[in-house]
C-alpha cells in the first residue's frame, strides 16, 4: 500500500515538471532524471510486493487445498467411508473454513485476473479446488437431508390436533353422511362419535414430531442438521452451485411431504379416476382428504416453508418451497376439483359442503403459506375451485329438488305407512341444516344480483309468516329453498295417494306422511328456519286428513246405526220391524269385520297419533253404537241363535279398535 502511494506521488511531480514549460531546459532535465531515479525505485518496490502477495496466496491455498483434497472421495477410505458432518464438530467446521478460504482466494485472484487480463495458474488451481469442495458438499448435503428427513407420524398428528379440538368432523366428530341414490331410499344414516384417542409410540426412531400440543408447524429435520444444511447451502450458493443444491434439496423433501400425505390416507389420483370411483370409495377418499387438507395445510406445508426458510436465502427459500410443494399440494386440490366438475347427483351434496368448507376455511392459510410470485397461480387455482364448489353445492341441491319432482313410483306403501320419499326427504333437509351457514351464504351469493327474499312468492314466503313471536326475519334464503323441497314433496304425495283404491287409506297415507314431515320439522333445527306457525299450520292439515279419513271409513257403518227405517210405520212409538232391525245388526257387523280386517293391517307409525286416533274412532264410533245396542238389542235376545245378529258388545268394539293400525292382520 506504501509503494503505491508514492508511486502516484512520483506521477504527479513528473507530471508538475512537464508543465513547467521549455524557459528553463536545463533545470528541467535535471529535475527529471532526479525523478527517473525515484521510478526505478518505487518499481522494484512494486514488484517485490506482489511476489510476497503471490506467495501469501500459495501458501493460504495450499493448506485450503490440503483439507479439501483430504475428504475427496477419492483420496482415502477414509473419506469413502466418513461423513465430514458426523465427525466431531471442530472438522465441519474446519472443512467449512477451508472452502472459505479457497472462496475468499478465488474472488481474490480473479479481480487482479481483470486487472492483469492474464489467467494465472494460481486461479485455475483454486477453481479446480472449489470444484472438489462442492462435490463433496453436494454429497454431504444429499447425505443430511438422506439420514435426517422422515416423514410426519400421522397417529401422532391426529392425536395431538383430535385433543386440541381442531378437527370438527376429522377426528373427534367424525360424523359421515350417507344418502342412498334412488329416490326411495330408506333412511339416510349418519356415523357415530369416533374417538381419537392413541398411546404415544415410544420409539427412538427418527421420526418428525410435533413441538407442541397443537402445533403450527413441526421440526421436519432436527435443528441442528438444519444448521449444518444452512452452511452447506450458504458455500454452495456462493460458489455458484444453487442450482445442484436446490435440485438435491428438493428431490429429498419432496418425495418425504408425499410419503407423509400418504400417511395420511391420500394416494395420488387424476380427476378422471376420482370420477369413475365407486361412491361408496369415493366418500372414505373424501374423508381421508379433509383430515389430509387440515393437516397438511395447517402443519405439513407450513412446516416445509420454515425448514426452507432456515436452509436456503431468500428468494432462493421461496422457490425451493415452491418447487417442493406446489406439485403436491395441486393433488391434493385435484379431489376437490373432480368432484365438482363430475356428475351432480343427490347423494354426493354433503361431501360437496364438506369439502367446500374445509377448502374455504383453509384457503387464507394456503394463500399465507404460498405467498410470492411462485405461489400465484396455486392460490388462483384454489380459488377457482372453491368457486367451482360452490356452483356444484347450488347446483346439486337443485337437482335434489328435481329429483323429488321427477319420482314416479306408484308402488303403494303397505298400510299407507309413510312413504320412503318422505323419510329420504326430510332426513336430508335435516342434515342440510347442519350445514345451515354456509348454505344460507351461498344462496346469498347466488342471489345477491338477482331476486330478493322481498321479491319472492307468497307461496314461498308463507314459511316464514305467522304471529310476530312465531315469525322469522325475512332474510333466509335457505328457509325459502327448504320450503320449495317440502312443497315439491307434497305434491308428489298427493300424486302417489291416488294410487290407493280405498278413499280412507288414501286420506290415512296423507295423515302419516304430513305428520311424519311436521314432526322432523318440530324436532330438529329445520323449526329454526320455518317456524312454529308452520308446523301450527300443517299440524291442522293433518287433523284434517284424519277427520277426511274417520268420514270415509266409518260413514257407512254408522249409518247401519240410525233409527230411520226401523219403525213399522215410521214413527218411534210404533212397532219396531224386527226384519229391518237383523239387517241392520248383520250389515253392522259385516261393515265393522270388513273395516276390522282392512285397518289391522293399516299402519300409523306414531304411537302417539296411533292412539289418538284410535280414541276418535271410539269417541265416533262407541257411543252411537252402544245406543243403538241399548234401544233395540232386547228385541232380538229372544231370537233364535242371536248371536247371529248381536255379535258384539260395546265393549267388544271397544277392545278391537285398539288392534287398529299395527300393521298386521288381528282376528275379532
Amino acid at each position: 500500500m506504501a509503494a503505491d502511494g508514492e508511486e502516484r506521488v512520483l506521477v504527479t511531480a513528473q507530471q508538475i515538471v512537464r508543465s513547467l514549460g521549455t524557459t528553463d531546459t536545463a533545470m528541467t532535465d535535471d529535475m527529471l532524471q532526479i525523478l527517473s531515479k525515484f521510478d526505478h525505485r518505487f518499481s522494484n518496490m512494486n514488484g517485490k510486493s506482489k511476489k510476497q502477495d503471490s506467495k501469501m496466496i500459495e501458501s493460504r491455498l495450499d493448506h485450503a487445498e490440503d483439507v479439501v483434497v483430504r475428504w475427496h472421495m477419492g483420496y482415502s477410505e477414509r473419506a469413502k467411508q466418513q461423513r465430514i458432518f458426523e465427525c466431531p464438530e471442530e472438522e465441519a467446521s474446519t472443512y467449512l473454513e477451508a472452502v472459505d478460504e479457497v472462496q475468499n482466494l478465488l474472488e481474490q485472484l480473479s479481480v487482479q485476473n481483470k486487472e492483469e487480463e492474464q489467467q494465472p495458474a494460481t486461479l485455475e488451481r483454486a477453481q479446480n479446488v472449489i470444484q472438489l469442495a462442492m462435490e463433496r458438499l453436494e454429497e454431504e448435503f444429499r447425505h443430511l437431508l438422506a439420514q435426517n428427513s422422515r416423514s410426519v407420524d400421522p397417529d401422532w398428528l391426529f392425536d395431538s390436533m383430535a385433543v386440541a379440538g381442531s378437527f370438527r368432523s376429522s377426528f373427534d366428530d367424525d360424523h359421515q353422511h350417507t344418502v342412498d341414490d334412488a329416490a326411495a331410499a330408506s333412511e339416510i344414516s349418519s356415523s357415530g362419535e369416533e374417538d381419537a384417542a392413541g398411546d404415544e409410540d415410544e420409539d427412538v426412531l427418527p421420526v418428525a414430531r410435533p413441538r407442541e400440543i397443537v402445533p403450527a408447524t413441526v421440526d421436519l429435520v432436527h435443528p441442528e442438521v438444519v444448521m449444518d444444511l444452512s452452511n452447506i447451502a450458504q458455500r454452495m450458493i456462493a460458489a455458484n452451485h444453487q442450482l445442484e443444491c436446490c435440485q438435491v434439496y428438493v428431490n429429498s423433501r419432496k418425495a418425504v411431504l408425499e410419503d407423509s400425505l400418504y400417511g395420511l390416507g391420500v394416494e395420488k389420483l387424476s380427476i378422471e379416476e376420482v370420477q369413475k370411483m365407486p361412491w361408496d370409495i369415493l366418500e372414505d377418499t373424501i374423508r381421508k382428504w379433509i383430515q389430509a387438507m387440515k393437516v397438511g395445510a395447517l402443519v405439513l406445508f407450513a412446516s416445509e416453508k420454515l425448514l426452507c426458510e432456515q436452509v436456503f436465502p431468500a428468494p432462493i427459500s421461496e422457490t425451493c418451497f415452491s418447487d417442493v410443494a406446489n406439485e403436491t399440494m395441486m393433488q391434493l386440490l385435484s379431489l376437490s376439483k373432480a368432484l365438482a366438475t363430475g356428475q351432480r347427483s343427490p347423494e354426493k351434496l354433503f361431501k360437496v359442503l364438506d369439502l367446500y368448507e374445509s377448502l374455504r376455511d383453509l384457503l387464507p392459510k394456503i394463500e399465507n403459506i404460498f405467498s410470492g410470485v411462485s405461489g400465484a397461480s396455486l392460490k388462483s387455482e384454489a380459488s377457482g375451485i372453491l368457486l367451482l364448489l360452490e356452483e356444484a353445492a347450488t347446483g346439486t341441491f337443485a337437482e335434489f329438488e328435481s329429483a323429488i319432482q321427477r319420482d314416479g313410483s306408484r308402488t303403494p306403501v303397505p298400510g299407507g305407512g309413510v312413504h320412503p320419499l318422505s323419510r329420504y326427504v326430510m332426513n336430508y333437509i335435516k342434515l342440510l341444516c347442519e350445514y345451515k351457514d354456509t348454505l344460507e351464504q351461498l344462496f346469498r351469493e347466488k342471489n345477491k344480483d338477482g331476486m330478493s327474499l322481498s321479491g319472492t312468492d307468497d307461496g314461498e314466503l308463507d314459511v316464514l309468516g305467522g304471529d310476530d313471536g312465531d315469525r322469522i326475519e325475512r332474510k333466509s334464503w335457505l328457509a325459502v329453498q327448504i320450503h320449495r323441497l317440502i312443497h315439491v314433496l307434497h305434491n308428489n304425495l298427493d300424486g302417489k295417494s291416488k294410487v290407493y283404491r280405498d278413499p280412507a287409506l288414501t286420506y290415512l297415507f296423507l295423515m302419516n306422511n304430513i305428520h311424519y314431515i311436521v314432526q322432523k320439522v318440530k324436532y330438529s333445527d329445520v323449526i329454526g328456519l320455518l317456524g312454529n306457525d308452520w308446523v301450527r299450520r300443517r299440524s291442522v292439515i293433518v287433523r284434517q286428513f284424519a277427520t277426511s279419513y274417520q268420514r270415509a271409513a266409518w260413514t257407512r257403518a254408522l249409518s247401519f246405526l240410525k233409527d230411520e227405517g226401523i219403525h213399522s210405520s215410521g214413527s218411534f212409538s210404533s212397532g219396531v220391524s224386527k226384519m229391518v232391525l237383523k239387517d241392520r245388526f248383520k250389515n253392522f257387523n259385516a261393515a265393522f269385520e270388513e273395516a276390522h280386517k282392512a285397518q289391522t293391517t293399516w299402519v300409523v307409525s306414531d304411537p302417539q297419533l296411533r292412539d289418538e286416533l284410535r280414541i276418535s274412532i271410539s269417541e265416533m264410533l262407541l257411543p252411537a253404537y252402544r245406543a243403538f245396542f241399548g234401544r233395540y238389542g232386547n228385541f232380538l235376545e229372544t231370537e233364535k241363535r242371536a248371536d247371529k245378529y248381536i255379535k258384539f258388545s260395546p265393549e267388544d268394539l271397544e277392545i278391537a279398535i285398539d288392534d287398529f293400525f299395527e300393521g298386521s292382520s288381528g282376528s275379532l
